[in-house]
């Protein structure tokens, strides 16, 4: 990666942005979750918040647009899916009122952030004229061969 495109990475609001939103799960939210959900509430809502600013930046990495915003949907999904997370954590009474109303702003404002990145990706059409831009990989369908394995007979080498 040239350092071009870490300083772009890191010039990017999306990016900036999950980055200090993941800081915020990690010290405040990871710690009040009880031991018991260690295993599961607790790996769930890590892996969510990490996968924001992980995809954002591998979006970045990638040269084509249009792989920048498919990383982008998949940045905006596992940030929905953290807020699920939230909700359960904030309705189990794991987390406290103020932690949960700041984190869903932090969530509403990185929505309407990546939503505009992707606005704008879509208008700047990176990459398009790169060489192969333009070609679609598609799989040839093969077909299945299905048997009756009921009406066959054992071979006599069997």
């Amino acid at each position: 990666m040239s350092s071009d495109n870490i300083q772009g990475l890191e010039t990017l609001e999306a990016w900036k942005k999950s980055r200090a939103f993941v800081l915020v799960v990690y010290r405040e939210v990871l710690p009040s979750l009880p031991a018991e959900e260690k295993w599961h509430l607790n790996q769930q809502i890590r892996r969510t918040a990490q996968s924001v600013s992980a995809n954002i930046a591998e979006g970045h990495g990638r040269f084509y647009y249009q792989d920048n915003v498919r990383f982008c949907y998949i940045a905006r999904g596992s940030l929905t899916e953290t807020y699920t997370h939230l909700v359960l954590a904030y309705n189990l009474q794991y987390i406290p009122d103020e932690l949960f109303s700041r984190l869903k702003n932090q969530i509403e404002e990185l929505i309407r952030i990546i939503n505009g990145y992707i606005a704008y990706l879509k208008r700047s059409k990176r990459g398009e004229k790169e060489p192969g831009a333009n070609y679609a990989i598609r799989e040839i369908p093969t077909e299945y061969l299905t048997e009756d394995l009921m009406s066959q007979t054992p071979s006599e080498d069997s």
